[in-house]
């Protein structure tokens, strides 16, 4: 495909690095910072272009998985609307390891005779490999029952599993905690899967109402064995059958489109600081989504939602003390890419960052902040909500959280913060076809982007008592914490070890 090979194209009127001069407006002029800051939360909970700008970008660009048309289409518009609100931004390119996209995806389940037999509709997991051959024919392999995917369940089936695909039933997804430790157990049942010789794997899928969605594999890239989810209902019609004493075979058409490594773009706006502009403050949601909904939950509705607080600041002539950095990062499905990214780009600065947050739940009500175990940033968290308290209360958990675009920074020791939220649809509806524009909790989203604002300005021109911590205090944290179990689940442990993501050790002299 023509578009994982070229850059981006030039915007008109718009160059990386671009300033677009701003005039202050007269209600900025003599205002204290507190003036000010209320003055901003006025205005996001007021009338502002945030609906209109999720609209477009759901319903008209869609699902934008990194590397698609859409994807840098929606880089292209982002790059608009900050120049349209005289706000400075620039794309910052970088390197996605692998390129994927599904094209298609089939199945048909039945036994041998022919007797039982349907087709279920089916979604390949990210980076598996397409099962379609020269001749047209799909992947056909013994469908045996894994039940959970324990180790007890792959004892179970011993040399069954070789060679099979192996069906792991699944309890439906209602909330985020289930959704955290799903991607925790996925990994250890994909191991075990792996390790026992399967042909490949299929989940049934773990939503109600056949909704069908894209659950990253915990193998990322080098994924070598297909891997599917079958909507729940065929899923559940299967093990029955199983567990009945029928055999099955499961036929999978999976095309894809996969190649080396591309080029993807992250965008950042700005706005600079007047008395510590060598000092950032980022506030970051990530813009690309996979794309069997639009995006809108995931994580569109928190894309426009830092585009409006940009403007709004803008608009009410408001400059901060620190520089504020609106960070749209990219690659974030694909364990954090551009996030990751960021951090090497703008390394011989991250001394200089005081805060870096993350906002990736949906619309659900934001109660607090995951502080990283961090104790100093629960007290600035709250010095900064003071000024949005009648929409709390607001709660803070000092543990680190992997999951999201905090990660890279949490680990070259930048203090971070990522939204706790109300799990409102978000569970539901995490990665599925069903993530769409009407989902999102309008009014809820407006009173977050006032919370946000609000950390946003408050971080930018209060008083700071910490640092960039050490190589050795995140080593700390680690022994201290649930951290390294998190980073194996999600992929990246041997990357902290190799040195290869987060702080670097030392060097010995």
């Amino acid at each position: 495909m023509k578009h994982r090979e070229k850059l981006l194209p030039t915007l008109p009127g718009l160059a990386i690095g671009l300033l677009f001069a701003s005039v202050p407006s007269p209600s900025a002029v003599g205002q204290t910072p507190d003036d000010a800051g209320d003055a901003l939360v006025a205005a996001m909970l007021g009338e502002t272009p945030l609906l209109e700008d999720l609209r477009y970008l759901t319903d008209e660009i869609g699902g934008r998985p990194t590397g698609s048309a859409a994807n840098e289409r929606a880089v292209e518009w982002a790059m608009e609307r900050f120049g349209s609100a005289g706000v400075s931004a620039a794309t910052e390119a970088y390197e996605m390891p692998a390129f994927w996209l599904e094209l298609s995806a089939a199945a048909r389940i039945g036994t041998p005779d022919g007797d039982v037999s349907f087709e279920p509709r089916i979604a390949a997991m990210p980076f598996s490999p397409g099962t379609v051959g020269p001749d047209g024919t799909g992947l056909t392999a013994p469908l045996v029952d894994s039940g959970r995917g324990t180790e007890e369940d792959f004892h179970r089936l011993g040399q069954q599993a070789a060679g099979a695909w192996a069906l792991v039933e699944t309890d439906p997804l209602l909330d985020l905690t289930r959704l955290l430790a799903d991607y925790a157990n996925n990994a250890a049942i994909e191991k075990r899967a792996l390790a026992a010789g399967v042909a490949g794997v299929a989940y049934v899928a773990a939503r109600e109402g056949d909704l069908l969605y894209r659950h990253n594999a915990s193998t990322g890239p080098e994924t070598d064995r297909p891997m599917i989810v079958i909507e729940r209902d065929a899923g559940l019609r299967a093990l029955r059958l199983l567990r009945f004493g029928h055999e099955l075979q499961l036929v999978a058409h999976l095309e894809i489109d996969s190649g080396p490594a591309y080029v993807a773009h992250n965008v950042i706006g700005e706005i600079r600081g007047s008395e510590r502009p060598e000092e950032f403050v980022v506030m970051g949601a990530h813009i690309d989504s996979w794309a069997l909904g639009t995006g809108a939950l995931d994580n569109g509705c928190n894309v426009v939602m830092l585009i409006d607080i940009a403007r709004q600041m803008k608009r009410l002539g408001m400059t901060p003390k620190r520089t504020i950095r609106f960070a749209l990062h990219n690659g974030e499905e694909q364990i954090f890419r551009g996030s990751h990214a960021y951090t090497l780009a703008h390394a011989d600065e991250l001394d200089r960052h005081v805060m870096a947050s993350s906002f990736d739940a949906g619309s659900g009500r934001i109660t607090g902040f995951f502080t990283g175990g961090r104790a100093e940033l629960v007290r600035a968290a709250d010095r900064a909500l003071a000024a949005v308290s009648d929409l709390g209360p607001f709660n803070h958990l000092d543990i680190p959280l992997v999951g999201t675009d905090n990660y890279d920074f949490m680990m070259q020791g930048v203090g971070n913060l990522v939204a706790i939220q109300d799990s409102a649809n978000y569970g539901p509806n995490y990665h599925a076809s069903s993530d769409t524009f009407d989902k999102v909790d309008k009014d809820q989203l407006k009173k977050n982007s006032a919370i946000v604002a609000a950390v946003a300005w408050g971080f930018a021109n209060m008083d700071v008592d910490w640092e960039r911590q050490s190589r050795a205090q995140l080593e700390n944290l680690i022994a201290r914490t649930d951290l390294e179990q998190q980073m194996r689940s999600f992929g990246v442990w041997q990357a902290w070890q190799d040195g290869s993501r987060g702080r670097s050790r030392p060097a010995v002299e």
